[in-house]
């Protein structure tokens, strides 16, 4: 047993970038939704859902707050075992009473564990892309995904998990990072530009400056935002 777990931390230690970067990709299924609380009843919300026991330490379900960003207040990441469970119901529940929501979404995605990614439930700040691609680019946005996952695994930056949509709502796929805290976050302003230049080009970009411009070759629009998680 010791001997395997060796063995398993040596592969680890030696995989190159792309390799570690491909770990962030899943078969799990999820249910994502997003939530904007009715006008005064943001806490209202938040206390019925946790009720409900989503985001609780012995829940495998994610509560996230916003922060920054996007126009929702709150997502939801729910795995669940497949589409029969999801589906059951002609008219499944609603996840809190509908006086205290103004809007909602929902979508079915494939992605990683998040409970096996290290760093995710300890984490204090989340980072969430999420990206609608342009014509047959969806294919192509998943692999630039992975491609500056690579790049920030050379930069010794949190890769994100990437999650791909099957059903739902229109956003082709959105990755998620996570972060100890705010100054992790911010720890980015402190690599070097000979070293984003060998992290990019070893992740396959021509060059630091060129993952942007790249990434927007492939979207119609992404938006963004920083989360907090409910406890």
């Amino acid at each position: 047993m010791l001997r395997r777990l060796f063995a398993l931390t040596l592969l680890a230690a030696v995989l190159s970038p792309q390799a570690q970067a491909q770990t962030m990709r899943g078969d799990v299924l999820y249910r994502v939704t997003l939530l904007r609380g009715a006008p005064g009843r943001l806490l209202d919300l938040v206390g019925a859902l946790k009720a409900s026991g989503l985001g609780t330490s012995d829940s495998k379900s994610w509560l996230l707050r916003h922060s920054q960003g996007d126009h929702w207040d709150l997502m939801v990441l729910q795995p669940i075992a497949g589409y029969a469970q999801a589906l059951k119901n002609d008219r499944p529940s609603s996840l809190a009473p509908l006086e205290f929501i103004a809007w909602q979404e929902e979508e079915f995605v494939r992605g990683p564990d998040l409970d096996a990614l290290p760093g995710f439930r300890d984490a204090k700040l989340f980072h969430v892309e999420m990206f609608h691609a342009l014509g047959e680019k969806r294919a192509e946005l998943i692999k630039e995904r992975e491609m500056e996952n690579a790049n920030a695994v050379g930069l010794g930056r949190p890769a994100s998990a990437i999650f791909v949509r099957e059903m739902g709502a229109s956003w082709d796929c959105f990755t998620l990072d996570a972060y100890r805290n705010w100054k992790h976050y911010a720890e980015r302003d402190e690599v070097t530009k000979e070293k984003a230049t060998s992290a990019a080009k070893a992740a396959g970009f021509q060059s630091d400056e060129q993952i942007g411009p790249y990434l927007r070759s492939l979207i119609l629009d992404h938006h963004d935002s920083l989360l907090t998680p409910v406890r």
